[in-house]
């Protein structure tokens, strides 16, 4: 008996030392809150979801969200973090901390993969791009003692990739993420999609898409695909299927979307987009005049015309959706009466959602790369001065205007935009426009939302 009893202690602590700790962390910079000072615009670490998905069953995981937790000090015995570049400072001093303990740390994210190099002299190990090729390399290679300083994620198909793991990410999220493509063709100057994840648009099987909303736990959903339509016939037939298949199978949710400004274009898209629970869609507009689409080689936006978004508007509204309207300030060709006819267009049009934010030149973009060149970046102490680069300040010099001259006006835009009578007025149109009072509280939550961003942008910015 008492050898049977030593058998089985031994077993079970063999089981135990099998088992090693995971700890997934996402940092939120402490300093600058962003869209994050607000509940129902924060949504959860997709990519750590993914991570954890990915590790064998014999790993214990845990996430770590500073979106609700500021972070304490616990062992594990691999440490992964991932970051945006507002962020990547306080994923900096996180690692130091177990890197003083002789605990590896792994970054990933999209400010990693484009500055590797940077990272690499605040972390142990840096994972470029995708984590779904080489994740399964990063653990056998720890387990083997032989772990590397780069892993470089190559653009894989993307069906049959495992569920992410929802029920890791923290119950006060009140949004679910799903995505169910990646890549972008377009290659806007100002954005960093293409130089992540290509240029080729890959889409998941709608089947395991519609697999993972039924898995999902909360009734709201943030499809987090950088354009939700896609890009010709096939791709919009495609979303017709998706959710033509959330009907179906009976998927009860309100979700929402970004999408470009051919959403509209086929009104069967619209209609089981509504049919499905969509309540609201981020469409890319930011400018209203063709020297600003030019500047940001927004050729889509070009090609419809300006002339067609109010149309565009209207076909969305006719299905009861309202249209999140994002709108970039502090472009080269503006001037503070622009910005003015700017916040004018947005509040006299179709627009239910007003989004407001600093032209933001990131690291991987066409357009830092220009900037940094020409010397007009105000901030470049790296990496202490990403903490700046949110898009609630400003962090170049304009052609036309100096830093100042832009705060000032955009000051005035807020007070214009997000005071409580345009808010109330927003409301009331949406109302009209879409017959739906859901929807309509959505937009008007959302810019309450918003408005709060703006008041932290305006704070910092008095002297």
């Amino acid at each position: 008996m008492r050898r049977d009893l030593i058998v089985r202690h031994h077993n079970s602590r063999k089981k135990k030392e099998r088992h090693r700790k995971l700890l997934l962390i996402n940092p939120v910079n402490p300093r600058r809150t962003g869209l994050s000072v607000n509940l129902s615009s924060r949504f959860p670490p997709l990519g750590l979801g993914i991570v954890a998905a990915l590790t064998p069953d014999n790993w214990d995981v845990e996430i770590i969200d500073e979106n609700f937790e500021l972070f304490a000090f616990r062992e594990a015995d691999l440490v992964g973090i991932t970051a945006f570049t507002a962020s990547v400072v306080r994923a900096y001093d996180i690692a130091r901390g177990f890197r003083e303990k002789g605990m590896p740390t792994v970054l990933g994210g999209i400010h990693a993969s484009m500055l590797p190099d940077e990272a690499l002299r605040h972390v142990d190990t840096v994972v470029i791009g995708e984590a779904e090729g080489v994740w399964p390399e990063v653990i056998a290679d720890f387990e083997a003692g032989r772990l590397k300083r780069t892993y470089r994620g190559t653009w894989l198909e993307l069906n049959n990739i495992p569920l992410p793991r929802h029920d890791l990410f923290h119950p006060s999220y009140m949004f679910d993420s799903i995505q169910t493509s990646r890549g972008c063709p377009m290659d806007c100057e100002f954005c960093s999609v293409t130089a992540f994840n290509g240029r080729r648009y890959r889409q998941r099987p709608i089947h395991e898409v519609l697999d993972e909303l039924e898995s999902t736990s909360r009734n709201k959903i943030f499809f987090l695909d950088d354009n939700i339509i896609g890009y010709g016939k096939g791709s919009a037939e495609r979303a017709i299927r998706l959710f033509r298949g959330m009907v179906e199978r009976g998927i009860r949710k309100d979700w929402m979307c970004q999408a470009s400004m051919n959403f509209a274009d086929n009104d069967e898209v619209l209609r089981y987009a509504a049919k499905s629970g969509c309540r609201q869609v981020m469409l890319g507009v930011e400018a209203e005049d063709i020297d600003g689409l030019n500047e940001m080689n927004k050729k889509l936006n070009a090609r419809i015309g300006i002339d067609m978004y109010d149309e565009t508007f209207r076909r969305v509204h006719r299905r009861g959706i309202a249209v999140i309207g994002a709108f970039i300030y502090g472009m080269d060709s503006d001037t503070p009466e622009k910005m003015r006819r700017r916040t004018g267009y947005i509040l006299g049009r179709g627009v239910d959602v007003m989004q407001t934010t600093y032209l933001t030149p990131l690291p991987g973009t066409r357009l830092f790369n220009r900037l940094r060149k020409e010397g007009r970046l105000l901030y470049t102490k790296f990496p202490a001065d990403w903490e700046r680069y949110d898009m609630t300040e400003v962090i170049h010099r304009p052609l036309i205007m100096n830093p100042r001259e832009l705060e000032r006006a955009m000051a005035e835009c807020n007070r214009r935009l997000y005071n409580r009578r345009s808010l109330l007025r927003k409301f009331v149109k949406t109302l009209r426009a879409t017959r739906n009072p859901v929807t309509a509280f959505w937009a008007y939550s959302s810019n309450r939302n918003y408005r709060n961003v703006a008041r932290s942008r305006s704070a910092r910015a008095k002297p």
